[in-house]
């Protein structure tokens, strides 16, 4: 066992890459992906070498005080996986942040660019040696390593209007539209409650909710096989988006933020995508067939 063990380390040490090359995956591998390929990765030894880190104060709205962090300025971040995104800025294209957990949450490329943005690797008060000594986080109190987008300016406090996901494994450069192509309530005129309701479910929901199998898969399916307002009342519905905690405990947040004029035009987008199924697993089932 050991003559292999030795045998397998020497393998691994001739096809290990070589300094400055695109990282091996590992547990604080940051991936970076155009249109769903991985265009470079980056360990935590490497981003700290490229990016010039700082300790940031934070006023920080998941842990509810202030807290210092090891941090990377996020532009900077961006710049190392992508290069210069002004081209993909002209393109349209959008930034998404997907964690471990299947929370993808997307942001524009003017958003992410924006000063005070930091990309943090450790908590620069509990960090001990390689320990990047993170406090657990928000209610569910999980390790939010081994990255985590948190912003300086207290403009960018609502995580409602800005990305702050942590346990962050990839940032994705593409196109919502190409990575999401049925989830828009096509054939419904422009200013109609549903596409009101659209903007607000791309911004409040879509990074936990999936609508037709596309989106975030940290929170349940809203649209196949049944729409969610095919079993629940729109009254009841309206009432658990603003205080989910109210009917169960639960780690969706509360949206109480929304206005009843926002939440109609939400429950209009669902209504909307209940006459527009896609439903990729039905599909893949009778196919199988």
């Amino acid at each position: 066992m050991f003559s292999l063990a030795v045998a397998v380390a020497a393998l691994l040490a001739l096809v290990a890459p070589a300094a400055g090359s695109t990282a091996a995956p590992g547990a604080d591998t940051l991936a970076f992906e155009r249109d769903g390929v991985v265009v470079k990765t980056l360990d935590r030894p490497a981003l700290e070498r490229a990016c010039e880190p700082e300790t940031v104060a934070i006023d920080d709205p998941y842990y509810g005080r202030r807290k210092r962090f090891r941090a990377c300025p996020l532009a900077t971040v961006l710049r190392l996986g992508f290069g210069d995104l002004d081209a993909a800025a002209s393109g349209g294209a959008e930034v998404f942040f997907r964690a471990r957990d299947g929370y993808v949450k997307p942001a524009s490329i003017a958003r992410v660019r924006e000063p005070g943005g930091w990309l943090a690797f450790a908590d620069a008060d509990r960090r001990r040696g390689e320990d990047p000594g993170w406090e657990p986080i928000d209610r569910r109190q999980i390790d939010p390593g081994p990255y985590y987008v948190v912003w300086e300016n207290p403009a960018a406090h609502d995580p409602h209007r800005y990305p702050w996901p942590y346990q962050l494994a990839a940032i994705e450069l593409g196109s919502f539209a190409k990575r999401w192509p049925h989830i828009a309530p096509t054939g419904i005129a422009a200013g109609a409650p549903a596409w009101t309701g659209f903007a607000i479910f791309r911004r409040e929901c879509i990074a936990c909710h999936a609508m037709n199998g596309e989106g975030g898969t940290i929170g349940p399916e809203l649209n196949v096989p049944r729409s969610i307002v095919e079993y629940r009342s729109v009254d009841q519905l309206k009432a658990f988006i603003r205080a989910p905690q109210s009917f169960r405990y639960t780690s969706m947040p509360s949206h109480e933020h929304l206005s009843d004029a926002e939440l109609d035009d939400l429950v209009a987008y669902f209504a909307a995508m209940r006459d527009r199924k896609h439903d990729p697993k039905a599909a893949a089932r009778a196919e199988a067939r």
